[in-house]
């Protein structure tokens, strides 16, 4: 039958695919428009297998955050490069993704992908789909939603780092602390939190590094306490010097306004991931195989 232009561009529009896949799928069905989207949706999967070993280190994070402010969910997704995580149909998959996230609240990334999206199809067939219309991997990483008592406060800089802070500061202060922990990426809330074995394992490096020195006793105690001290103050939030105030710390910002923060969730894009280093050649050999 005649597959005509007006059959051909519905389908690419609701497909994103190129033209002449489109008509060969719309040929292949003779014409039957729902067949050729779901033979081209396993079309899609059959490119998502291909490419699902391919390092996906850029990306975006996402975050949402309840109308009365008490429940926020943060979310990364991750692409192969930053032209990929900006294109448009990235960017409204990661936004249904993380509205859905926060609307059913699932308990793992795994039942973050069964969900229905608006469109009935889940969050891992819309994945699959993705795939095949930018040509990169793409992968739902890791997500976390935050539940308060008061209001929480999120950061987003750029779509690269983005932070909740669950705090009874008011909304200004609460902000600029979520804003500083984007920048200073602290590790814990205060000294309470940092586990007994981290905070061994720090000062036997530095007891080592004193007795070496060849210093008394008591000067290499004094030594070990002063830079575990420093060192403690660097890693925490509370002992931070506050960004736009490095002449107090964070912690005393806090006590002056008689304020707390009770735990904070910062992702940066593609920490952790071990990114695979290539030559300008052999990247572009690479492409052209897939």
């Amino acid at each position: 039958m005649s597959i005509t232009a007006a059959l051909v561009k519905e389908l690419r529009e609701r497909t994103g695919a190129g033209m002449m896949e489109c008509k060969k799928a719309l040929q292949e069905t003779e014409g039957d428009i729902e067949a050729a989207a779901e033979l081209m949706r396993k079309s899609g999967a059959a490119k998502a297998d291909k490419k699902a070993g391919r390092v996906a280190a850029d990306g975006a994070i996402k975050v949402s955050v309840s109308a009365d402010g008490k429940i926020a969910a943060i979310l990364e997704i991750n692409s192969e490069t930053d032209f990929v995580a900006k294109d448009d149909n990235f960017q409204a998959f990661a936004d249904a993704a993380v509205a859905l996230l926060l609307d059913e609240r699932p308990d793992s990334v795994e039942a973050l992908l069964a969900l229905s999206m608006a469109d009935g199809q889940n969050v891992e067939a819309a994945r699959q789909a993705l795939i095949g219309k930018v040509g990169e991997n793409i992968q739902v990483r890791r997500f976390e939603i935050v539940e308060a008592d008061s209001a929480i406060a999120s950061y987003l800089h750029g779509a690269r780092i983005g932070v909740l802070v669950d705090s009874d500061a008011e909304a200004e202060l609460a902000r600029d602390i979520a804003m500083h922990i984007a920048a200073s990426n602290p590790q814990f809330v205060d000294r309470d939190a940092i586990p007994a074995e981290f905070v061994d394992k720090e000062k036997s490096i530095l007891v080592a590094q004193a007795e070496s020195s060849g210093k008394p006793p008591e000067i290499v105690e004094k030594m070990i306490e002063g830079r575990l001290n420093k060192f403690l103050g660097e890693i925490t939030l509370l002992g931070q010097p506050f960004v736009k105030d490095p002449d107090r710390t964070v912690g005393k910002l806090l006590a002056a306004a008689g304020a707390r923060v009770n735990r904070y969730v910062r992702y940066e894009v593609g920490e952790g991931i071990d990114k695979k280093v290539e030559d300008f050649a052999a990247e572009v050999a690479s492409q052209l195989e897939s």
